[in-house]
């Protein structure tokens, strides 16, 4: 669930450290990460309104980090809109995730229900992408004794 990390951590430690089996893993890494995405989807404006009200850091991270995805993501969601999520989301990168396939939603002013069923499916792609790494045997140095 935690951000950063999401099911990228999750399947490599369930699987390897913890000598789980993989569709377990799976499925207990994607409800996990898709568990906060409507609180998400559907809490960032009245956060961001919250935020914005006194300076703080947080307003200020929540402003730089819309502003990047803005600068460099702005024409893909203009012309493909929520569709644009689902591979944000399934490339299991760093910062293209659940949540910041979340922020990239509130920022560009999608639907949440759209933007809701889109990032569930990213996930499901990133999960199972996850998953076949750890299984054809991709070295997770750090989960290992």
């Amino acid at each position: 669930m935690t951000p950063i990390g999401e099911l990228r951590a999750a399947i490599p430690l369930g699987i390897i450290a913890h000598d789980l089996g993989w569709l377990e893993t799976y499925g207990w890494a994607v409800l996990g990460n898709l568990l906060p995405v409507p609180f998400l989807l559907w809490g960032l404006e009245p956060a961001s309104r919250f935020l914005g009200s006194f300076p703080n850091p947080g307003r200020r991270f929540l402003a730089w980090r819309t502003g990047r995805l803005r600068e460099r993501r702005a024409a893909l969601f203009q012309r493909w809109g929520a569709l644009a999520l689902v591979p944000f989301v399934a490339i299991p990168l760093p910062v293209t995730g659940a949540w910041s396939g979340c922020l990239a939603a509130w920022a560009f002013g999608l639907s949440p229900w759209k933007s809701l069923v889109a990032i569930a499916v990213g996930v499901l792609i990133a999960g199972a992408i996850v998953t076949a790494l750890v299984e054809l045997g991709v070295n997770f140095p750090f989960l290992r004794d």
